[in-house]
C-alpha cells in the first residue's frame, strides 16, 4: 500500500491527510523520504556541468520535498497531540536528521558548487530575489561548518547529533512533569476562586476521574495564584510550577542543560568564534552581545524601581491579613490582583465573561480584515486532533491562506502558545500557498459552556494571530526566505505589534460582549481596562528581562560547568528581588534548550517590542488605528517580505529610521522613573 504521507495529496487545500495517517507510517515515509534527499543531493553535488544558479541553488532549494511532507504533520502532532508513541519517534529522528543535516553541509562537493558561485555573484546576473538566496545558502553552510576539515568536521557532526537528542530529551522532560502533575482539591479549598476557575479546575478534573485539580497549565495555574485564599496552597502550586524541569528523576533537566551549554560553546569554538553568543547574534539585528546587554539594561533599572516600589505596597497588605514574614513570589500574583481591583476597580471574575473565546477570533480577523482585506471562512478538513478548527483565507475572492486554530489546554499538548506552518508561502521553486497553525493552551471550558479568556490570554490570541498573518501575508519567490524566516530579534515584531489592536477602544467595544447578557462590556469597566495596561508592569518586566540576561550569560563566556549557580550568580548581580522569580527558570527554559532557536536571543521580544511601540505610533500619528496607507506601507515593507530583505532595511522603509528605546518605556508605563 502507498505511504499517505508521501502519496499525492488531494486533500481539501493539499492539508496532509491527517484521517489516512498512522503513527505506524512516519518511521518508514522518513526512511524513504531521507534517501530520496539525499540522492537528490547527490544529483547536485556531482552534476559535471559547471555550477549555475538553476542546477545548484535552485535544485538545493527544490529538494527535500517529501522530507518536508513527512516532518510538516509529524512535528505538529509531536507539540500538539504527544504520545508515548510519537515521543519515541520523536527521540529516533532527532539523531537520524541531524545526521542527514550534517552530511549534507559536510558535501564538500556541493559546499565547493556553492562556494564556486559566490565567488562569481557579481557576474551571475542575478536579481535581487536570487543574490539573496545564493547570500542564505553560502552563509547557511559556512556556519553549519561546511569549511571544517578532517576531526574538526567530525567533531562538529558529533555535536550536532548530541544536541538534538538533548533537545528532543529537554522537551520531554518538561512535557512529562507537565502532564504528571496536578493538585486535587476538596471544596472547602475552592475559597476564593472564581466561578470560570472552578468549572475549568472540574473540568480538568473530569479529564483525570478525579474532582476539581489544578494542573501546571498557565491558563489554571496562574489564576488560581491570583484568586486562591490559600496561603499554603499558593505556595505548594507555585513550587511545582516553578519546579518543572527539576523534580529529580528520569525526567530533572539540568544535566541536560550543563551538556548543552557545553556543547554550544565548543561548536562556536570550532567555527571561530570566541563565544556561542557571538556566533548566535552574528546574524541577527543586534549585532553583537553587548547591544543587547545595553538595551535590557536600559529598562531594567527603571523596571526594578517600579517593581520594589510595587511590592512595599503589598507587603502592607500581607501584614494587613496577619502575615508578618516575608513578601514571597507565591504572594505577588494574589495581591497585585487585590491591588489591582482596588487602584483600577477592575474585577477579574467580573471581566472575563466579556472575553469570550469566539469573540475574541473574531476580533482578530475583523481587525486583518479593515487592515488589510483578508477574509476568513470557516471549512471543514481533517484535522490531527478534534479541537482543531480550520478557515480559508482569502482577499478579493483569492485564495491566500489556510488558518487553523488549536486553542485548548490538554495533557498531550506542550506548555505554551505557538504558531508555526505546516507549509509555507514560495513562487519557487513551486507555487504554494501557506498553511498556518496557531497553538493555544485555554482553559477548556465544560460543555456546552462558553470559552472564557483573561485579558492575558486575548492578548495571546492576538500575539499569535500576528505571527499567523506574517506567514500569510507573505509574497516571496523562495520558501527559504518566507513568513516568519527572518532574524530572531525581528520575528517577534508583527505579533506583537498585532497585540495593540486588541487595546483600540472601537476593538473592544465591537466584540467584548457577555457570554450570556450578549452586551457591550460597558464603558466605564471599558476604560478601567484599558487604563490598567501597564499595571505590575514591574513585576513583568523584571522577570522578563531576568530570562533574558541569564540566557545571554550563559552563553557570552565559558559554559558554566553549575548553571544553576551560575543563574543564581548572575540574579544576585543584578540584584534580582526576592519576590519575582525568571519567568522561565532554567531546567523548564523551552525557548533556550529545546533547541538552538532563542537561545543567546531571548531578549529578541524587547527587542521587537521597540520597534513594535514606534511602528504602532505610525498609525497613531494618522488618527487612525486602521490607517488604510500605513496598513499598506507595513505589509508592503514588512509583512510581505519575510527575510528576502535585511530587517534594518525593511523597518527603515516602513517608519524611514530605527527607533529609540523611549516608546518602549512609555508603553510599558516606565518612563521618567
Amino acid at each position: 500500500m502507498t505511504n499517505p504521507l508521501l502519496s499525492d495529496w488531494t486533500t481539501p487545500f493539499e492539508m496532509p491527510p491527517f484521517d489516512q495517517i498512522s503513527d505506524e507510517d512516519f518511521a518508514p515515509a522518513l526512511e524513504i523520504a531521507l534517501a530520496d534527499h539525499a540522492a537528490e543531493i547527490a544529483a547536485i553535488a556531482d552534476n559535471a556541468e559547471a555550477p549555475t544558479f538553476a542546477n545548484t541553488i535552485l535544485a538545493y532549494e527544490a529538494s527535500g520535498e517529501n522530507l518536508s511532507k513527512v516532518l510538516s504533520p509529524f512535528y505538529a502532532l509531536a507539540g500538539a497531540d504527544s504520545t508515548p508513541a510519537r515521543e519515541a519517534l520523536q527521540r529516533d529522528f532527532s539523531p537520524k536528521l541531524s545526521a542527514h543535516f550534517s552530511d549534507i553541509h559536510a558535501n564538500k562537493a556541493l559546499f565547493g558548487r556553492i562556494a564556486d558561485l559566490w565567488e562569481r555573484r557579481d557576474s551571475l546576473g542575478l536579481d535581487a530575489d536570487q543574490a539573496r538566496i545564493l547570500f542564505l545558502a553560502h552563509r547557511g553552510f559556512v556556519r553549519s561548518g561546511a569549511a571544517l576539515e578532517g576531526d574538526q568536521a567530525t567533531r562538529m557532526k558529533a555535536i550536532m547529533g548530541r544536541l538534538a537528542q538533548l533537545g528532543t530529551q529537554f522537551t520531554q522532560n518538561l512535557l512529562a512533569d507537565e502532564r504528571t502533575w496536578f493538585m486535587e482539591l476538596s471544596e472547602d479549598q475552592l475559597g476564593g476562586l472564581p466561578t470560570f476557575l472552578i468549572n475549568a479546575a472540574r473540568a480538568a478534573g473530569q479529564q483525570r476521574d478525579k474532582g476539581p485539580v489544578i494542573t501546571l497549565s498557565r491558563s489554571l495555574i496562574v489564576p488560581f495564584l491570583q484568586f486562591s485564599t490559600d496561603r499554603a496552597l499558593r505556595e505548594k502550586a507555585y513550587a511545582a510550577w516553578t519546579a518543572r524541569g527539576e523534580m529529580g528523576g528520569e525526567t530533572d533537566n539540568r544535566a541536560a542543560v550543563t551538556e548543552i551549554l557545553s556543547l554550544r560553546d565548543e561548536r562556536a569554538k570550532l567555527l571561530g568564534y570566541e563565544t556561542f553568543a557571538a556566533y548566535k547574534l552574528e546574524t541577527e539585528m543586534a549585532g553583537t552581545p553587548d547591544k543587547v546587554r545595553e538595551l535590557l539594561m536600559q529598562v531594567w533599572t527603571p523596571a526594578r524601581a517600579a517593581a520594589l516600589e510595587d511590592q512595599a505596597a503589598m507587603q502592607v497588605m500581607l501584614a494587613d491579613d496577619g502575615y508578618n514574614g516575608a513578601f514571597k513570589p507565591w504572594d505577588w500574583r494574589y495581591y497585585a490582583e487585590k491591588r489591582r481591583k482596588a487602584l483600577h476597580d477592575i474585577d477579574e471574575t467580573a471581566l472575563k465573561p466579556y472575553l469570550q473565546l469566539d469573540r475574541m477570533i473574531e476580533a482578530a480577523f475583523d481587525c486583518a480584515h479593515r487592515l488589510f482585506g483578508l477574509e476568513f471562512k470557516p471549512v471543514e478538513v481533517a484535522n490531527y486532533h478534534p479541537d482543531c478548527r480550520t478557515w480559508e483565507v482569502t482577499r478579493n475572492g483569492k485564495h491566500i491562506a489556510l488558518f487553523i486554530g488549536d486553542y485548548f489546554a490538554r495533557g498531550s499538548k506542550r506548555s505554551g502558545a505557538w504558531c508555526s506552518a505546516m507549509r509555507s508561502q514560495s513562487r519557487l521553486p513551486k507555487v504554494q500557498a501557506p498553511i498556518v497553525i496557531n497553538v493555544c493552551n485555554f482553559s477548556k471550558p465544560a460543555k456546552g459552556e462558553p470559552a472564557l479568556l483573561s485579558y492575558d490570554d486575548a492578548r495571546t490570541l492576538f500575539h499569535e494571530f500576528g505571527h499567523a498573518l506574517h506567514q500569510m501575508l507573505s509574497d516571496v519567490t523562495f520558501e527559504r526566505v518566507s513568513g516568519t524566516s527572518v532574524s530572531r530579534d525581528f520575528v517577534e515584531l508583527p505579533s506583537q505589534l498585532y497585540e495593540h489592536w486588541l487595546e483600540v477602544p472601537e476593538v473592544l467595544q465591537s466584540f467584548a460582549t457577555h457570554a450570556e447578557t450578549g452586551e457591550a462590556m460597558p464603558e466605564e469597566m471599558l476604560q478601567k481596562v484599558l487604563g490598567a495596561a501597564t499595571f505590575d508592569m514591574g513585576f513583568q518586566t523584571v522577570e522578563y528581562i531576568a530570562s533574558a540576561l541569564v540566557d545571554l550569560e550563559f552563553h557570552d563566556g565559558a559554559a558554566p560547568t553549575d548553571p544553576m549557580a551560575r543563574q543564581a550568580e548572575i540574579l544576585n548581580g543584578l540584584g534580582m528581588p526576592d519576590a519575582i522569580n525568571m519567568r522561565h527558570a532554567t531546567p523548564h527554559f523551552a525557548h533556550v534548550f529545546s533547541g538552538d532557536g532563542y537561545s543567546s536571543g531571548y531578549y529578541s521580544y524587547m527587542w521587537s517590542e521597540v520597534m513594535d511601540a514606534d511602528a504602532f505610533a505610525a498609525f497613531e500619528e494618522k488618527g487612525d488605528a486602521f490607517d488604510p496607507e500605513t496598513a499598506r506601507a507595513l505589509e508592503e515593507n514588512v509583512l510581505s517580505k519575510g527575510g528576502s530583505v535585511e530587517a534594518d532595511v525593511l523597518y527603515k522603509r516602513f517608519r524611514g529610521r530605527m527607533p529609540g528605546v523611549e516608546a518602549l518605556l512609555k508603553g510599558r508605563g516606565l518612563a521618567a522613573r
